[in-house]
């Protein structure tokens, strides 16, 4: 194993915005393991330092960048924890760049893409799974963005500057939401163990039991700040299931724009730096890196939609920085990564943090109109502006529609036509999946049902060969897969097909995109001056058709959809037990077994039909599976390599439906 630390040169200023990459460890990937025609890896862990020049247009994007402190040559500097696996010789890899925006400063893509354990310094041959990123020769990279991640060794994060007002403490309202599923006496004021900015004077705290419900105010005696004005003791305990609230005034905003900025600039440092023949952290390579793919999963695919929207594609030298983008289990949200006080963590969901500026106007890529305020955009209306467009996917699964608000990215605002992605864009829901891959089979966790167990990670794989060959080559990816308003595939809860399957209760209150007032700075400056936001009517709210057994009748359906042993839903329900027993629970979705047999289907009063009357056994139950994922292989939703695997998964699933 080889060791490195030091200081791998960058000179002031001489690739785009990196001035310098200081390395920690430089080391080889499972020893002298060879990966196919990539041949051995190398791991770089090292902290780069940026610096930006404020006046430029390409940094005008981002949020209180006159108010940083700035250097010498009145640039604004800031640092990011990074991460790379890399081929030892570059000239062996894909020339694609793999960058996964680290979700709360974790990794993710090896687990998604190679059904490895992954983890956040992956050194065990388990964490790397069937090594598939790596054989095909992808450079991957992760690039701290965030600055309030939690505490933790491994994680990446953001190192950025505070704003300030003619050198003087800048103060803001800061709003913090807080449930929990259990009694407790103590809560944090950031967001699921995030770093929160300590409140400077508390305004008002509220309770309410749900999203849209009336608050009530919480009596000043009743609570307290403790730990440094972090977190809320409240002695008598927080109820479950309820929805706490504090408004409160804070100082010192963090430039939280800079973290989408450190992304550009790191990936522009990598693709264009290393033409010139400079030494940087992968050497002299010049021409190797040709090409840059960014991924990210639920928060991080917000952030990528988000990065879209303000035109952060663009580097300083109008070049584009990502030839493909793609926003995984985003639903129709971008997010606080751009704006005064922002907290990145929040997102929202039907139950959980309400009201961020997340689920906000525009949705879809192409520019639309709101005829209820007359505002106009589109995700993509910047970048196409910039001429920078990257080549975008969008995947969600069931959850995301539900739960996400998924709906608003293929239709109108009032949820009465279809608004199809652009040439350049691709959209795929993952019929009967949820927020995260699922296991089979299913456990059971907090939530009213068993979990849902359909693993949408084999289409994953496909995709991403899909998305690279699309960039690379020219080769045109599968076509969307989405429900259509036209196709009555995509409808409101009350038109929902549902069977009656024992023990089995719709959700009531998906998730509701609202037309919120921030403040009349929002949108032009970042500022949040009204806490809770003034909501107005929502946007439509539309989700996926099923058919008689409950499964959905659009997007990719895999075997286990299209050949099935069960229902399996995007959506859970909480309980009595953690409170809120009406309201959908936080992305978890639903597996409902098929009856056995004609006897145990009449014995439970089942509407749907057994499996032996669908299956002559299990031979023709894996034979049907196989084919159903041949099919979605010819149609590159999946890799052929794959099936057999996949075919594999479907006898185990047999064995465990038929034996519990």
């Amino acid at each position: 194993m080889r060791l490195l630390t030091g200081l791998l040169l960058a000179a002031p200023f001489a690739f785009c915005e990196v001035t310098a990459v200081h390395v920690i460890e430089r080391s080889d990937v499972l020893g002298e393991t060879s990966f196919g025609s990539a041949g051995p890896y190398e791991r770089i862990i090292a902290k780069a330092h940026f610096a930006v020049d404020p006046k430029v247009a390409a940094n005008r994007i981002i949020s209180d960048i006159d108010l940083a402190p700035v250097n010498q040559d009145g640039h604004v500097e800031f640092a990011a924890d990074i991460y790379v696996l890399k081929p030892r010789e570059p000239k062996r890899g894909n020339g694609t760049v793999l960058f996964e925006v680290s979700n709360r400063g974790n990794k993710g893509m090896m687990s998604m893409f190679q059904m490895g354990g992954g983890g956040l310094d992956p050194r065990n041959p388990n964490d790397f799974g069937d090594r598939m990123l790596l054989e095909s020769g992808y450079t991957l990279v992760w690039i701290g963005w965030q600055f309030d991640v939690p505490d933790g060794p491994d994680k990446v994060r953001l190192y950025a500057p505070i704003a300030r007002q003619a050198g003087k403490e800048i103060l803001g309202l800061v709003r913090a939401e807080m449930t929990t599923d259990s009694r407790q006496s103590v809560i944090s004021l950031g967001d699921r163990d995030h770093m929160a900015y300590p409140a400077i004077e508390p305004i008002k705290m509220t309770v309410r039991d749900r999203c849209d419900a009336p608050r009530t105010a919480v009596p000043a005696q009743a609570w307290k700040l403790v730990d440094g004005n972090t977190h809320v003791r409240m002695e008598a305990g927080f109820e479950p299931g309820r929805i706490y609230e504090l408004v409160y005034r804070a100082k010192d905003p963090v430039l939280v724009g800079l973290g989408p900025a450190a992304v550009r600039d790191f990936i522009s440092y990598l693709k264009y730096g290393a033409t010139r023949g400079s030494i940087n952290v992968f050497g002299d390579h010049r021409g190797v890196i040709k090409r840059a793919i960014a991924f990210g999963t639920s928060q991080s695919g917000r952030f990528l939609r988000t990065y879209l929207y303000f035109g952060f594609n663009r580097d300083e030298k109008d070049r584009k920085v990502f030839d493909g983008v793609w926003a995984h289990v985003a639903g129709g949200g971008r997010g606080s990564f751009n704006h005064r006080f922002a907290q990145p963590s929040r997102d929202g969901h039907p139950h959980l943090n309400c009201g961020y500026p997340t689920d906000i106007f525009p949705f879809t890529d192409v520019e639309q109109t709101d005829p209820s305020t007359g505002m106009k955009g589109g995700i993509l209306t910047q970048t196409l502006a910039d001429k920078v467009a990257p080549k975008v996917f969008y995947t969600n699964s069931s959850y995301e529609y539900w739960g996400r608000a998924a709906a608003l990215t293929h239709s109108s605002v009032d949820g009465r036509e279809d608004v199809p992605p652009p040439a350049d864009s691709r959209s795929y829901l993952f019929a009967g999946t949820t927020h995260g891959p699922g296991s089979f089979p299913p456990g059971k966790g907090a939530a009213e049902n068993t979990d849902n167990g359909n693993d949408y990670r084999w289409m994953m794989r496909g995709l991403l060969t899909a998305m690279n060959a699309w960039i690379t080559d020219g080769k045109e990816p599968p076509a969307s897969q989405i429900p259509m308003v036209s196709r009555d595939q995509l409808v409101s809860v009350s038109a929902l097909n549902w069977p009656k399957i024992p023990s089995s209760r719709v959700p009531q209150r998906p998730q509701r995109a609202y037309r919120a007032d921030y403040g009349p700075d929002f949108r032009t400056k970042g500022l949040v001056t009204k806490e809770p936001p003034d909501l107005g009517q929502p946007f439509a709210a539309l989700v996926p058709q099923v058919d008689i057994d409950g499964n959905e009748t659009a997007g990719i359906r895999a075997p286990v959809i299209a050949v099935p042993l069960a229902t399996m839903a995007g959506w859970n329900m909480r309980t009595a037990k953690i409170g809120a027993q009406d309201e959908i629970y936080n992305m978890k979705g639903s597996t409902w077994y098929l009856p056995r047999t004609k006897a145990e289907k009449a014995k439970t009063r089942d509407p749907r039909q057994s499996i032996e009357e669908r299956y002559a056994g299990k031979q023709d139950y894996v034979a049907k599976f196989r084919a159903a994922a041949q099919e979605l292989a010819s149609r590159g939703y999946l890799l052929q390599a794959d099936v057999d695997k996949l075919a594999e998964q479907g006898a185990k699933h047999w064995d465990a439906v038929m034996k519990r």
